[in-house]
């Protein structure tokens, strides 16, 4: 029992410090692709020395500026609430991860350890509950700052997040449906089964219409660009406007670690999550019986963690292109496009896919 209690710690530490530093190195990764997409040079002043190392040093030179800059509230804001607010945002992002399988079943002297924090049997219940939590610290933020335009960019943001949660939510009940799981780590490995004896049953190929609509729902609740109104950097008012110092920060980090977060859960649901085509848990099973190559165990886990990995930050990479491609919606847009067009093709795509596994079965 004790044994199992640190093996929980321990790999919830690992998830935590690879989401933090994840996060902070995509702070770079934006910086630099932008400025690769705009013919410039990027960032390239922070350095150690004369080594600047492609600008990675601006990634702690922004940490060291937030924590030295002041802590401001401004006069008749709600101190406590003001406080918490960002601790609210930040937190839903960073616990989401529990529940996300990141390898198979590691075996360590005849002890099996799931590479996954938390083996919840409503997994995709817990993410949603979770996720939802998320729009308490964007409502405090913009309610608690006593700034008009901060209370403006909070309702936004509020109606926003909880629109497209709708959608989202009913995109997903389709991966449901084929899957016959809430539980995470059964539909990756349901995932790993073979469509005609050699495609694999990944959920982008047997829900193409809800991998759409989820991915557009997600990066709506991450008010990223082209669903970044509640911000608004150019008109430098959002709900955040009041905030300084690292409680800016932790906004500012809650939203890369909400990016893993998107794309650590399209890889899950629709690319496979850790599986790597025809790999079982003793080797490669070509299809049409072409033959099995045997691999060790643990070189097994390594690649099945390696390409979780890479499938996440490929996922990272798309959302920071369409953050610096597509040009903002304006706010009635955003809501006719929840509204009007995801809302019901998520429905018709819901009944679609009920009567498909009806049929089937």
């Amino acid at each position: 029992m004790f044994l199992d209690f640190v093996i929980v710690l321990i790999k919830a530490g690992v998830v935590l410090f690879a989401l933090l530093n994840l996060a902070g190195l995509l702070t770079w990764a934006e910086r630099k692709q932008s400025a690769i997409m705009q013919d410039r040079i990027g960032p390239n002043r922070a350095n150690l020395g004369k080594v600047t190392a492609l600008g990675l040093f601006h990634v702690m030179a922004d940490g060291i500026k937030m924590i030295a800059k002041e802590d401001f509230i401004p006069e008749g804001a709600n101190r406590v609430l003001h406080t918490l607010a960002p601790a609210a945002a930040l937190f839903p992002a960073l616990v989401v991860f529990a529940v996300i399988p990141f390898g198979d079943v590691l075996v360590i002297g005849g002890k099996e350890i799931p590479l996954q924090v938390a083996n919840l049997n409503v997994g995709i219940v817990y993410i949603f509950a979770i996720a939802s939590l998320a729009v308490y610290g964007t409502m405090l933020a913009g309610w608690a700052s006593n700034n008009n335009y901060s209370l403006l960019g909070g309702l936004r943001a509020s109606s926003q997040m909880i629109s497209y949660e709708v959608s989202m939510g009913l995109s997903i009940l389709g991966i449901l449906m084929v899957y016959e799981s809430a539980q995470l780590d059964v539909i990756v490995r349901e995932q790993g089964k073979l469509l005609l004896g050699f495609l694999p049953q990944w959920g982008i190929l047997m829900q193409p219409v809800a991998f759409v609509l989820f991915l557009a729902a997600a990066i709506a609740e991450n008010k990223r660009t082209p669903f970044d109104l509640p911000e608004g950097e150019s008109e430098i008012i959002g709900y955040f406007v009041e905030y300084s110092s690292m409680k800016f920060g932790m906004f500012f980090l809650a939203e890369f670690v909400e990016i893993i977060i998107v794309s650590g859960l399209v890889t899950t649901l629709f690319f496979g999550g850790w599986q790597f085509p025809y790999l079982q848990a003793d080797g490669f099973h070509w299809p049409f019986e072409a033959g099995v190559w045997h691999l060790p165990h643990l070189l097994v886990v390594l690649i099945r963690v390696a390409t979780f990995t890479i499938k996440v930050l490929l996922g990272c990479w798309i959302l920071l292109v369409v953050r610096w491609t597509l040009p903002r919606f304006r706010y009635d847009q955003v809501m006719r496009l929840g509204w009007k067009m995801m809302l019901p093709l998520a429905l018709v795509n819901l009944l679609v896919t009920a009567v498909i596994v009806l049929l089937v079965q």
